[in-house]
């Protein structure tokens, strides 16, 4: 054996998945075809949202707050700074689906919140104009991630408690058997006890037939001048999620001083081939994303100075699947995380590592099992190209 354990794709899920490992002194092969912290897939953007108030669920809760402390736990552990807690404002319709989503988590699990109607919010947070009947929800634990540096940061750590990761070596083929695991890469074949998969986009190219039928979409982020820069800093500008007339959107703080990150929540097309993702994106795509920052968020200049793009898997029902492979031995899954996975990564890491050297975990990640997509049919998920095309 090569190794007690490989993990293929050492992106976001597979890094803390490795370090994870590591921790517990079992021995690890990753294979990465690119290089952990590489912006080809699912992490990049420079920062990714923190937050506990949770409107896909309140299941998710308890996960979030355990990531948390992994996420500190690996900050002690590298010496950077990756999550910063600067609060997270949920803002809609005062009687609409998504606050009371979020309202319903705080409540189950007590979170430490404040609900601002439209006058208070105003006063608050007058970067947002809000549209009448419209109020804010303020998660104070909820913050931004520096998704680049936390995968490399995982990655290195890993290694220093004596991972072994191969770079820039795609893996070809996995024939899990009753005694093992063969890993295929360009180059030679490998041996593992078993294999945690956390591929992104292409896990169904190496699992063909076993894992869930994901929907690839194009993620496109957008930085736009700010006109007060002082005014979007993070200790003024908490992250946001909106929905608003049509509108599905997030946004974050100033990292550079100038520029301010806001994005649709949603993919701008889908992706035929993951090798062959467009990152460039037509200017025409633009047009939604421009007209939502023009009317909510006038401090902003309502024409990107920056954009770039990234994809993700969603399953049929927008959660992940995360846990043995139904049917093939030695095998475990973490994919189709929907466009929310990021901010919980260090606790599906352990969760992984656990269900690996240990048949088990303790995290709530019962909901996620991948059993439950088996022949679920993919519905049709909205895409901004689509939306556009259909104006």
């Amino acid at each position: 054996m090569d190794a007690e354990f490989g993990v293929v794709g050492v992106g976001t899920m597979g890094a803390m998945t490795a370090w994870q490992l590591a921790r517990r002194g079992a021995s690890v092969l990753g294979f990465e075809q690119f290089a952990p912290g590489h912006d080809r897939s699912g992490a990049g953007g420079e920062t990714r949202i923190f937050r506990t108030a949770y409107l896909e669920g309140a299941e998710y809760v308890p996960l979030l707050l355990a990531a948390q402390r992994e996420w500190r736990d690996l900050e002690a552990e590298c010496g950077d700074a990756l999550l910063t807690m600067n609060g997270g404002l949920m803002i809609g319709d005062a009687e609409g689906g998504l606050l009371r989503s979020v309202l319903a988590s705080i409540a189950a699990h007590d979170l430490p919140h404040d609900v601002l109607d439209a006058d208070r919010a105003a006063a608050r947070y007058p970067q947002h104009r809000l549209r009448p009947g419209e109020a804010m929800v303020l998660d104070h634990q909820a913050g931004y991630l520096r998704p680049e540096l936390a995968v490399l940061m995982a990655a290195q750590r890993a290694e220093e408690l004596g991972a072994r990761i191969v770079r820039h070596e795609p893996v070809v083929a996995i024939a899990p058997d009753d005694d093992g695991v063969t890993i295929t890469t360009a180059g030679r074949s490998w041996r593992v006890g078993e294999v945690v998969v956390s591929a992104g986009a292409w896990t169904q190219r190496l699992l063909p037939g076993a894992a869930p039928d994901l929907d690839v979409q194009r993620l496109v982020m957008t930085w736009f001048a700010a006109r007060d820069p002082a005014a979007f800093s993070a200790d003024r500008f908490p992250v946001f999620i909106r929905h608003t007339g049509g509108y599905d959107i997030s946004g974050w703080p100033s990292i550079d001083g100038a520029s301010v990150k806001v994005a649709v929540n949603y993919g701008y097309d889908r992706v035929g081939d993951p090798d062959r993702l467009d990152r460039g994106v037509d200017d025409g795509l633009l047009r939604l994303i421009r007209s939502a920052v023009g009317e909510l968020l006038p401090g902003l200049v309502p024409e990107p100075v920056r954009v770039s793009a990234y994809m993700d898997g969603y399953t049929a029902d927008h959660h992940a699947a995360l846990g043995r492979v139904p049917g093939v031995p030695r095998t475990l899954i973490a994919c189709g995380f929907s466009g929310h996975g990021f901010k919980m990564a260090p606790a599906i890491g352990k969760a992984l590592a656990e269900l690996a050297v240990q048949g088990s975990t303790d995290l709530p990640v019962g909901h996620l099992d991948p059993g439950r997509l088996r022949d679920r049919e993919r519905p049709a998920r909205r895409t901004v190209a689509a939306e556009l095309a259909a104006a």
